[in-house]
């Protein structure tokens, strides 16, 4: 009989929204031995929130999230806030005995997000997870699977980009743009994203980033619901090159002033045996390049990731090229973070704090690189 897993959610805003479907509609999809309840959802707009949870079906809200903590038959708290409020709440949480999932970055700052893998590793028999939800996305798991079949051989280059352009001198002064409570700007909201994409896929970790550009291009925006303006104290975009410990070269590109793009998450992997690319604009596609084709019949292949029995996660949704999108991604996610509850196997690796530790490591390390004009060692980030 499937035993319910009582859930909470800091945040009802965009990762709010995400995070309520999956949990509606996981249990729909997935034969699990948990069923995840919408047990409480919290945030600070009481009016807005009461709407909130009769709308996504949750069960009660609160605006106190020290109530969460307080209460025994919560077992999985998911933070959705903006970036400087994670480290008090998962920390919290997990120190009350909950489980913990966050929104990415880990934190907005270094410091933080060191003291939230800290206090994982203090309560080693609690789950941690990170919502890098790209992971999920049937294609890129596909594409980490022929990674580790050896489909690429040795990897030389990784060139991964992440272009919006919603950020434009209309768009006001948001949390986004304010250093106090986001950390960085297009840095740890998008390059945070891709740097996780290119450790997961090849495995290995950033050894050194050679340099870094880090741009703010509209330097103030409408406060809103005000007339005035105020400073828009973070990046709009930042460019970096690294090296991998294996020796592949990578280049990465976050930026929300690139259009038209709209959510151009993409990656290209170079190989001695093959390459691979994907562009999250067509999510359900991966391209495939097989060297050994060699010049008459070489070039690359196009892979609809649909296929149930042959592409992760496409067993649980519909049949051949009924294509997923955006939400498919968190739903995935929450799968397996359930089976992990269980002690089971996820589809791939997902990230826990000390995973996305490391990723705010090479963020941070970028930070210097742009700030102090020089290259940085990761082994001189901590």
């Amino acid at each position: 009989m499937t035993k319910p897993l009582n859930v909470a959610l800091i945040g009802q805003k965009f990762m709010g929204r995400a995070h309520s479907n999956a949990l509606s509609q996981v249990s729909h999809f997935f034969d699990l031995p948990l069923k995840p309840v919408k047990h409480t959802v919290c945030g600070r707009d009481e009016k807005e929130l009461k709407a909130f949870a009769a709308r996504w079906g949750w069960q009660s809200y609160t605006t106190r999230w020290g109530e969460l903590a307080e209460n025994p038959e919560i077992a999985l708290v998911d933070i959705g806030t903006p970036n400087d409020m994670h480290a008090e709440q998962a920390i919290a949480m997990l120190e009350a005995g909950k489980h913990v999932a966050c929104e990415k970055p880990l934190a907005g700052t270094l410091a933080d997000a060191r003291a939230m893998h800290e206090a994982a590793k203090r309560r080693k028999k609690l789950k941690t997870f990170v919502w890098y939800n790209y992971r999920r996305v049937p294609a890129l798991a596909l594409a980490y699977r022929l990674i580790r079949e050896g489909r690429l051989g040795r990897i030389y280059h990784v060139r991964a980009k992440y272009l919006q352009s919603w950020g434009g001198k209309d768009t006001p002064l948001l949390w986004r743009f304010q250093k106090k409570h986001a950390g960085s700007g297009a840095h740890g909201d998008l390059n945070a994203h891709i740097v996780d994409m290119a450790r997961f896929l090849l495995g290995e970790e950033v050894a050194e980033i050679h340099g870094a550009v880090s741009k703010t291009f509209i330097e103030e925006r409408r406060i809103p619901g005000q007339e005035k303006k105020g400073r828009s104290s973070v990046d709009d975009a930042v460019l970096f090159l690294a090296s991998f410990k294996g020796g592949a070269v990578a280049s990465f590109e976050a930026t929300r002033l690139a259009a038209p793009h709209q959510n151009a998450n993409s990656i290209e992997i170079n190989g001695e045996k093959g390459a691979l690319r994907f562009d999250f604009e067509d999510m359900n596609l991966l391209q495939f390049y097989d060297a050994s084709h060699g010049l008459r019949e070489g070039g690359w292949t196009r892979i609809m990731c649909t296929s149930a029995g042959n592409h992760p996660y496409a067993e649980a949704w519909w049949p051949d090229a009924h294509i997923l999108g955006y939400e498919h991604g968190f739903t995935n996610m929450l799968a397996d973070i359930v089976r992990v509850l269980c002690g089971r196997t996820p589809e791939v690796p997902l990230p826990d704090f000390a995973d996305a530790y490391e990723t705010q490591r090479v963020l941070e390390a970028a930070l210097l690189a742009a700030r102090n004009r020089c290259a940085i060692k990761l082994s001189e980030v901590e």
